[in-house]
């Protein structure tokens, strides 16, 4: 540790920190455009500026170290100030120089009301500038849908040059010229191709680069402000949804170290447009092969009359992949009282099971784990598609840790360098054994992680293959009593929750694949399930939020509620259980799923025990305790992968592993009815797009 004087507190900070660190350390705040605590130190803007007793000028504190200043002449501590008149003249002249070219076109920029510039000009700023010069005009552009540049603002502190380059791996944006002609650019005017390129917007402290889609739509103090979580993927990143009345206008990150730091993907941030395109708003009957509007009574009692005219063995329920853990606890209930035992939520039919322990379907390192493995070892995942927030984190392993990474399945970018070790289950056989030349160094890690994607696990050879990740992983030394390497990577937001509750077959019960045969059932109750192509036959009743898949074949339609639109709890990956909050209200006759199932439970003759949101978390919480613990991870059980490992089963010899994510931009229902994600998926494909605003 060193010692240093900050505005004559004495401090022992790491020698490493940097003068802005320190400084915080005592509370005191300086002002920064071009440094961010997770992109590298550039020293550009120079409004950070502090006084460094026995320095001949003001110092960036953003790019000076505590071990580089000199002790005093007697060995006193360095000495540094961060609020005298010598630094607040300083600050004022670095921001006079900043708005030199600034346009100054408050009123008409969306940054507005959210603006670093803005607010650090009232507070660090002078009343008056002594430039009468005409301004720097730079032409706007096109960086793609989702990015709206106006460049003739920007300040050329590169944060979005940084973050494209370092943080999402696809250096995108770059800067040509110097001085004054110096431009952010794509050099050829093309639209950028990360998929997590929307966070360029937060990191813009001026409005050059703001957002395309939310362009004049509202100011901030117009909008509603609620913290909840996200369902595009299994990594369940935390987000702020703001909503004017019952439109919701934009979707943000919040800071949560442990899951997404302060990065969401394009689909998270993007998505909010399919919430209000293609909805469900009132019940739907089909009569003579047509749907046509219906109340909710009608709706009910048909069901009614189909359920009561059924035997039990013949009915059965799928969950879908966005569904809250209190919904699927409903439906549970209600099919436990109707005495269903086919139940699955696997509508990707990959072969995890409860039976297996909780440790054979979490991501038992954690998220935050990756920052201290040494090897990471993807077996039949493409994390860039399927986790692209957690993909970053594997990037910011490998670029600052020297994380070696091995693939195990297909080629793809993966916006970091590694080594590619084959195909399939061939390879994979390789490092169990220890025949494969990469074993050695799978061995000799000390914090070496396995992660298995969903694609690995789909089909008849799924739980063959779980088992061999699970031989590997203790092969390898990863599954002690101090870590537990075995990471399994899912895809879907409801699927974890789902596999905590039991939702899988209960005993002679059909699963997805046996309850999708010809003839196995009469009657279907799909929870937002619209991944699965039902048969002819079966009586459908279809309760989701969107005219998807699963509502086109449905005979009797219940429009529930979104994830922005209600409470509920769900679990991530890693097991985390998080709990999200209501933004908006849900359109039309549309109603919340657990209260549908509630009121319907009634009229099948099978009420369930709870009348109240409240009353069913109660209950939910007396049933399974874990899922009161919010922001908390009930850890696996390290001797049930033992036990797995050991399990086996049939694997075809040559499988070859997929992702399971085929089209990034439509893996739900919500991103099918994004117009958003269908320019975004045309851009991926190759295909162009007007370059117009």
């Amino acid at each position: 540790m060193a010692k240093i004087i900050v505005d004559g507190t004495e401090l022992d900070v790491p020698p490493d920190f940097t003068l802005l660190q320190a400084a915080e350390q005592t509370g005191a705040e300086i002002p920064r455009f071009c440094f961010h605590e997770r992109l590298s130190i550039a020293g550009n803007c120079r409004m950070c500026l502090v006084e460094v007793k026995g320095s001949p000028k003001p110092v960036a504190s953003c790019a000076m170290a505590v071990k580089d200043l000199r002790p005093g002449p007697n060995g006193e501590p360095p000495v540094v100030i961060t609020n005298s008149p010598y630094v607040k003249k300083a600050r004022e002249g670095v921001m006079e120089f900043l708005l030199i070219n600034h346009p100054l076109d408050c009123p008409i920029c969306d940054q507005g009301g959210e603006c670093d510039l803005q607010d650090q000009a009232m507070a660090y700023g002078s009343d008056a500038s002594r430039f009468a010069e005409n301004k720097r005009a730079v032409e706007d552009k096109y960086i793609g849908p989702l990015v709206k540049t106006v460049m003739t603002r920007c300040i050329q502190c590169t944060r979005c040059v940084r973050f494209s380059t370092e943080v999402a791996g696809v250096p995108d944006l770059g800067s040509i010229g110097r001085g004054e002609d110096m431009e952010i650019t794509t050099y050829l005017e093309k639209a950028m191709t990360s998929e997590l390129q929307g966070n360029v917007i937060d990191l813009c402290p001026v409005g050059a680069l703001t957002s395309k889609p939310y362009a004049f739509a509202a100011r901030p103090w117009e909008l509603s402000k609620t913290e909840t979580i996200d369902v595009m993927d299994a990594l369940g990143s935390n987000i702020r949804v703001d909503a004017r009345g019952r439109e919701v206008l934009r979707i943000m990150p919040r800071l949560n170290e442990d899951v997404n730091e302060e990065w969401i993907s394009d689909k998270t941030r993007f998505v909010w447009d399919g919430l209000k395109t293609q909805r469900l708003d009132r019940p739907y009957i089909r009569e003579a092969g047509k749907l046509r509007p219906a109340t909710w009574n009608e709706a009910f009692t048909l069901i009614a009359e189909k359920v009561k005219a059924t035997k039990p063995k013949k009915i059965g329920a799928i969950a879908g992949d966005l569904a809250s853990v209190e919904d699927i606890f409903a439906l549970k209930g209600l099919m436990s009282n109707l005495g269903v035992k086919n139940l699955d939520c696997r509508q990707d039919g990959v072969a995890l099971d409860p039976s297996f322990g909780r440790a054979s379907y979490i991501f038992n390192p954690g998220v935050s784990g990756i920052d201290t493995a040494d090897v990471i070892l993807l077996v039949g995942s493409n994390p860039r598609w399927e986790a692209p927030v957690l993909n970053a984190r594997i990037r910011k392993a490998w670029r600052l840790n020297g994380t070696k990474v091995a693939v195990i399945g297909e080629q793809a970018d993966l916006t970091y360098a590694y080594d590619y070790l084959g195909a399939g289950v061939d390879t994979l056989n390789g490092v169990v054994d220890g025949s494969h030349s990469f074993s050695k160094t799978l061995k000799d890690a000390k914090r070496a992680i396995v992660i298995v994607g969903q694609g690995a696990l789909i089909g008849e050879n799924g739980a063959g293959v779980l088992s061999l990740a699970a031989k590997a992983a203790d092969a390898i030394g990863s599954l002690t009593d101090e870590f537990s390497g075995l990471a399994v990577l899912h895809t879907a937001a409801s699927r974890v929750g789902a596999l905590d509750l039991g939702f899988v077959p209960g005993e002679g019960g059909l699963g997805l694949a046996g309850m999708l045969k010809p003839k196995a059932l009469d009657v279907l109750f799909l929870l937002g399930a619209d991944e699965v192509d039902v048969p002819a036959g079966p009586f459908v009743i279809y309760q989701g939020t969107h005219g998807d898949r699963g509502a086109h074949r449905a005979d009797v339609i219940l429009p529930g509620a979104a994830y922005t639109e209600k409470h509920g709890t769900w679990v991530n990956t890693e097991g985390r259980v998080q709990i999200g909050s209501r933004a908006t209200f849900p359109p039309g006759d549309a109603r919340e799923d657990w209260a549908i199932l509630r009121a319907l439970s009634d009229v099948l003759g099978v009420k369930l025990p709870y009348d109240s949101f409240a009353q069913l978390r109660a209950t939910l919480y007396a049933a399974y305790p874990h899922m009161a613990a919010a922001d908390q991870i009930l850890a696996g059980d390290v001797a049930s992968l033992k036990s797995l490992a050991g399990r086996g089963g049939a694997v075809q010899a040559g499988l070859a592993f997929r992702s399971s994510i085929e089209n990034f931009y439509f893996s739900n229902p919500i991103a099918r009815a994004s117009a958003l994600m269908a320019e975004c998926a045309t851009l991926a494909a190759g295909g162009k797009l007007e370059a117009a605003e």
